[in-house]
């Protein structure tokens, strides 16, 4: 991690608007795209109206399903944020009364999305009546076309960035279409499924028929939503709250409870975070490496006892998982050595390929590869017809990766055959003899890129006090959570006397820092031997680091989680 600037963030917003509220922390709130303080009221109230271009209508067609018991199919994504939408459009109907049945495309068979093969299985396993997708269907032309010449009824429901007009479904509902004025472009595709299905309770409920209370499946829209990396605003701040709330008062699937318990971590202790770093990551393996429908299942599962053993199988594949991108990654960094690149030296973009690679991990290498080189990544692995290749690409902020792709498949017509995806991450294939020409292509598109963008940089909250180095801080700062993508986690910089360290498995320092009260405080720099040199004899250190809350015997106290440090102190 050399080649790292160091800067605070600036205000967006004057501190004072925050009334009532610590001057550190009013500090920085203002730093985090706030506009006023009542944006800091997480209540379902608050929640944006549904005003979503096509809901109405696709409201009008699955409550219409409903009442003529006609058979209706949902097609999900291989993804937390697909198994959390299917899992949710499968409870919801159900509760209502529909015959509903669902499929989640295998990823090495069918790839993404309603594709032609996936609407053809459809038609052979259940003949439905209505196809809905969710978290896919936006590009899916074909697919769509396909499901109306068996004569379906189609509803897109999708969340993914477009720049084309919308497939002919009967209805297409997606913040991102064209033309649709719905204040929030966030919402992750579970957030979609929510705001329709809400809709189709509250229009029910007015005609007294079958209905049920939207708020119990909260905790799927907060897991779906944060493990998406979904951009924390308002209205997604105020979903995953209130799921957090269910969950960890135990009022959640009994698969996210399964989950949780093979993760270790305690429901009651449950953050945002864990969502993304503990629960997401065990549901995603199922699409990595076998196949969603275990996680589905998962979150389908009526009773804990049901649900555990998919949870255990959920976590074998999660540990298979790792151990495959721990050998693709090593198998990167060695290609990467073999050109002889340095951190001065490297090429605009990142773009490797090797047969043997595992098509399931390659999008997390590639976001290693993006973290460690701060460079745009792209990964590829063998498709199933040993012909064409899948790619999986990650960014650095300012490059827009979807639309870099999007420019290259323009200028050479014949050499993407599909793309998609958002400004941090997209998918792509291509013709396997073709991967240097797209290389070449891809770098040289890149390489226009202002040079600025390849500059690694940490952003901060500036320096924090002395006095508030507290456990009551870390605590304090949890409260106005949930914090994540768009809406940071506060980060701090500060220039520390050491104490005394010492080394963990090897890898791990632990610091003991001297403050100016002669009191200590502990901070602990996981993997440090990987990422950073450590000077032995320097006495001080500048530290950018979280607060964290270190839990030890029963005993609770104050810990810096660093995430970056330097001896070499100007």
């Amino acid at each position: 991690m050399s080649n790292v600037q160091i800067k605070i963030r600036p205000h967006h917003t004057c501190p004072e608007i925050f009334q009532g509220i610590a001057p550190f922390m009013a500090n920085i709130l203002a730093r985090r795209a706030l506009t006023s303080g009542h944006e800091l009221e997480l209540k379902l109230k608050h929640l944006l109206p549904p005003t979503l271009k096509g809901l109405s209508k696709a409201v009008e067609y699955i409550d219409y399903a409903i009442d003529q018991e006609q058979r209706i199919v949902i097609v999900g994504d291989y993804d937390a944020d697909g198994a959390t939408s299917t899992a949710l459009m499968v409870l919801v109907l159900r509760a209502l009364g529909a015959d509903v049945h669902y499929l989640v495309p295998d990823r090495f068979k069918y790839g993404y999305g309603l594709t032609e093969k996936i609407v053809d299985l459809a038609q052979q396993q259940y003949a439905p009546q209505l196809l809905i997708t969710v978290d896919n269907g936006i590009s899916s032309h074909a697919g769509v076309a396909q499901a109306k010449k068996y004569g379906m009824t189609v509803v897109v429901t999708d969340h993914h960035l477009t720049t084309k007009a919308a497939p002919l479904a009967d209805a297409v509902v997606n913040p991102n279409q064209l033309g649709c004025d719905f204040a929030s472009k966030a919402l992750a595709g579970v957030g979609v499924a929510f705001y329709v299905l809400a809709d189709l309770v509250t229009q029910r409920k007015k005609r007294g028929k079958s209905t049920t209370n939207m708020v119990q499946y909260l905790d799927l829209v907060a897991l779906g939503t944060y493990a998406d990396v979904a951009a924390l605003d308002h209205n997604n701040r105020i979903l995953i709250d209130y799921g957090l709330n269910h969950i960890r008062q135990g009022q959640c699937r009994a698969g996210i409870l399964a989950l949780l318990h093979v993760a270790g971590r305690d429901m009651h202790k449950m953050t945002a975070s864990d969502l993304g770093f503990a629960l997401g990551p065990r549901l995603n393996a199922a699409g990595r490496m076998q196949s969603m429908h275990i996680g589905v299942e998962c979150l389908l599962a009526e009773s804990f006892e049901q649900a555990y053993p998919l949870a255990q199988q959920l976590q074998q594949l999660n540990q298979e998982r790792r151990a495959v991108e721990a050998d693709i990654k090593q198998d990167a960094l060695q290609i990467l050595q073999n050109i002889q690149l340095d951190q001065t030296h490297l090429p605009t973009a990142l773009v490797l390929f090797e047969p043997h690679w595992h098509q399931g991990v390659i999008g997390i290498v590639a976001g290693r590869l993006k973290e460690q080189f701060h460079r745009p990544s792209i990964v590829f692995a063998v498709d199933e017809d040993g012909v064409h290749i899948k790619g999986s690409a990650r960014s650095v902020e300012g490059i827009h990766i979807r639309d870099a792709i999007e420019r290259v498949a323009e200028q050479y017509p014949n050499l993407v055959r599909f793309f998609g995806g958002h400004a941090a991450a997209a998918g792509l294939t291509i013709a396997q003899k073709d991967f240097e020409a797209f290389k070449f292509a891809f770098e040289a598109e890149i390489a226009q890129c202002d040079t600025a963008l390849f500059q690694a940089v940490i952003w901060t909250d500036g320096e924090l006090n002395e006095a508030d180095l507290t456990l009551q801080t870390a605590q304090l700062i949890e409260q106005f959570g949930p914090w994540g993508q768009n809406f940071p986690s506060p980060v701090f910089e500060g220039i520390f006397t050491i104490d005394h360290f010492r080394w963990l498995k090897e890898k791990h320092l632990k610091l003991s820092l001297r403050l100016s009260t002669g009191q200590c405080v502990d901070a602990i720099a996981f993997n440090a031997k990987d990422h950073f040199y450590f000077d032995e004899q320097k006495t001080k250190i500048k530290l950018v680091y979280t607060l964290d809350k270190n839990e030890f015997q029963g005993r609770v106290s104050l810990q810096l989680k660093v995430l970056y440090f330097t001896s070499e102190i100007a």
